[in-house]
């Protein structure tokens, strides 16, 4: 990973494109630099010009004849290219180029980026961008931008990939009083990229709380290999718009059609660590929470109301975001009873009625928060005649000091004769919304933060996998590429499956009726068999399946009944021969199967299998990289399916091991075998001493230039 720390906190920055026309922004990048308070060195260069700022202009960065850490280009595309070449030549460390014209206006605009990047490469130059506003970092302090003004100081990383957004965030915090430790514009992302700036703000001794807002990611695997890491040091907050085009293309199996590119970032997110914001508010909310608040214990919560209305919607919102109502043990309930009227709520939520002063809630606050079952406190107050909103947030702060280990919210719904009392709140240091479901859902967050983290410490990859023979699966594959096939046959896939130790009911392919029941005669009876076609991918549509066949002539009668039926509804269709397997014992159905995603590699699925997988959607999904046990046992605990294997209503349970292990081995198999687009187990019987495929799909992709 590469050391940011002079792009951040540089001696020296050089302004190309510098200008004395405050209407260019070459001249609002230079006040931005001296209006931050940048101790630093700082070259304007302009060939026409002698002074801006009162500092030494250059007529090129080569002129300056001192090392330069940052160098800041703003003019034309057609001018960049030379530009960045002279900087490497004059050994500056990093370019940030404000400059627009580059891929985002089209194929001219790409191959003169991709020039851009040769010539950063070639002179180990890093780059940010292009087409960004640029970068700030408050405790440097240097603002390298064009927005307006400087965020005030504080603990929050911004990371953006669009300017517009971080231009607007950067307006609205000011105005709010919230600060922040970096802005980074992204921009283009032609080098330096969300991964980059992830890792140096989780380094950075300055910053608490990642933010991104984010469109793509550039490179899924090293995405998963370094946030994880970073995720162990701070909360990462992400809020990704948009679906990936490239992750967009049809799929051709269950898997493949039950999963999408974005729930490909959902799952990503999820096994690294990253905590995921679906609306802006809710990744500013978060940012408030984490940068305020300790990370709390558990996810009991307990509220305190002067009104019963919000303290049911509370309750409700609590359920819906994971969260549990904190129970208050007998000292608690005591000293609630002796403090409170009679006609007041002692349990969860306790409310102290409309005519509650400060001292009401300041005794009910001090007792939940003494509660050992107590992790979090939601304070909610709505206006009355007798409400003394300063005072009681006063109290509140003070309590926050005292109990430090415990988060406290605040949700004062009401509007001007409440604003002063949530001004205190805010500047002590505690959340105040307006009503109490954004609360609620930070704590949610802040909770799924605390759990992520301790399962990234425990977490550990999965054992190396043995008696797998990868020579078999090649040479499988081999014949597949020669014929220009997508499709592997069933008995193709299943010699692939058994290649890699996944338990298969086996499957051979017969060309005549005799050689059909010569192989049932092997692999015993009742005997299956499907018509073999890379062509055919609902084979009982054309009558290409035939089960629970008997003898041998009942085989061989079935063989002539495929193939005159497939023959007649799909005529011309190719047909390689008759699968024939040996039936199995019923037991439940499953699904195990595969999807390649174009970010993030293999993305695994499981779930309840059988004819109703798309119908009931029972599925639940991890990605291969990095998986651990862990991950694989808590992704069959997530489905319906897992009532059913533990044993329903007296029945016995399945051999969830065997299926633990299946799952390993489709992910080994995904991931050794790039060429491999999805995998299809369907259905997997779960016995109580095993589990077995009946069916199984690969396909597989390949590039032109190896046929």
């Amino acid at each position: 990973m590469s050391d940011l720390h002079s792009l951040f906190n540089p001696d020296s920055i050089a302004v190309i494109g510098a200008s004395n026309n405050k209407e260019k922004i070459g001249f609002v990048i230079m006040e931005n630099i001296q209006n931050s308070g940048f101790q630093g060195k700082v070259y304007p260069v302009n060939p026409r010009e002698k002074e801006i700022l009162g500092y030494t202009c250059y007529t090129s960065i080569g002129k300056i004849g001192q090392p330069v850490d940052v160098a800041v280009i703003s003019v034309p595309a057609q001018l960049s290219l030379d530009v960045a070449r002279e900087c490497g030549e004059s050994g500056v460390k990093f370019l940030v180029v404000v400059t627009a014209g580059f891929k985002e206006i089209g194929d001219e605009g790409l191959k003169r980026e991709k020039e851009l990047l040769k010539i950063c490469r070639q002179h180990k130059m890093r780059m940010v961008g292009p087409n960004v506003v640029g970068i700030m970092d408050t405790h440097t302090p240097a603002n390298a931008s064009f927005a307006e003004g400087f965020p005030k100081q504080g603990e929050i990383a911004f990371i953006s990939q669009s300017g517009a957004m971080l231009l607007a965030i950067f307006d609205w915090s000011r105005s709010v009083g919230l600060g922040f430790s970096r802005f980074v514009s992204m921009g283009n992302k032609a080098d330096l990229n969300e991964v980059d700036f992830i890792w140096s703000a989780a380094q950075d001794p300055n910053t608490r709380v990642i933010l991104c807002y984010i469109e793509d990611v550039a490179d899924g695997k090293r995405f998963l290999d370094v946030v994880s890491e970073a995720c162990k040091k701070k909360p990462v907050i992400i809020l990704k718009s948009g679906t990936s085009q490239a992750g967009a293309r049809a799929a051709s199996s269950h898997t493949g059609a039950l999963a999408g590119s974005d729930l490909a970032y959902d799952t990503a997110f999820r096994q690294c660590g990253v905590i995921r914001a679906e609306t802006m508010s809710d990744l500013f909310d978060l940012a408030v929470a984490f940068v305020s608040q300790p990370i709390p214990a558990g996810n009991h919560v307990a509220i305190v109301t002067n009104s019963g209305g919000p303290g049911i919607i509370a309750t409700d919102s609590v359920e819906r975001n994971g969260l549990r109502m904190a129970r208050f043990g007998k000292d608690t309930i005591e000293t609630l009873r002796n403090a409170l009227p009679a006609e007041a709520n002692l349990y969860n939520p306790v409310d102290v009625l409309g005519d509650a002063r400060t001292d009401r809630y300041s005794v009910s606050l001090e007792a939940v928060l003494a509660d050992e079952n107590t992790d979090c406190a939601l304070v909610l107050l709505s206006p009355a005649a007798v409400t003394e909103p300063v005072k009681t947030a006063q109290v509140i702060s003070s309590l926050r000091e005292r109990f430090t280990k415990k988060p406290i919210f605040a949700a004062y719904m009401g509007g001007e004769g409440l604003a002063e009392g949530c001004q205190v709140l805010t500047n002590s240091g505690v959340p105040c919304f307006t009503f109490p479901e954004p609360a609620l859902k930070s704590f949610s967050g802040m909770v799924r933060f605390a759990a992520l983290q301790r399962k990234l410490a425990r977490g550990q990859q999965l054992p190396k996998i043995n008696n797998i023979d990868q020579r078999a699966v090649k040479a499988t594959f081999y014949d597949v590429l020669k014929e220009r096939r997508l499709v592997l046959l069933g008995n193709e896939a299943t010699s692939v499956a058994e290649a890699y130790g996944i338990p298969v009911a086996p499957v051979r392919l017969a060309t005549s009726p005799e050689e059909a029941a010569e192989l049932a005669d092997k692999l015993g009876y009742p005997a299956v068999l499907k018509v073999a076609s890379p062509k055919i991918m609902h084979k009982t549509d054309v009558g290409g399946v035939k089960i629970g066949l008997e003898t041998r002539d009942e085989v061989m009668e079935g063989y002539h009944a495929i193939m005159n039926s497939v023959r007649r509804l799909m005529p011309g269709t190719p047909i390689y021969g008759i699968e024939v397997q040996k039936m199995m014992p019923k037991g439940d159905e499953l699904i195990i199967g595969m999807s390649r995603d174009v970010q993030f590699g293999p993305l695994l699925a499981f779930g309840l299998g059988g004819i109703y997988v798309n119908l009931l959607k029972d599925v639940s999904f991890r990605l291969a990289a990095g998986l651990t046990l862990e991950e694989i046992e808590e992704m069959i605990a997530e489905t319906k399916a897992y009532s059913l294997i533990r044993g329903y209503r007296g029945s016995k349970p399945a051999d969830i091991g065997a299926l633990v292990q299946t799952l390993a081995r489709v992910a080994r198999l995904s991931l050794d075998f790039p060429e491999i687009t999805e995998i299809d187990l369907n259905p997997v019987i779960a016995y109580p001493d095993s589990a077995v495929a009946l069916d199984v799909k690969i396909t597989v992709s390949y590039d032109e230039n190896e046929v």
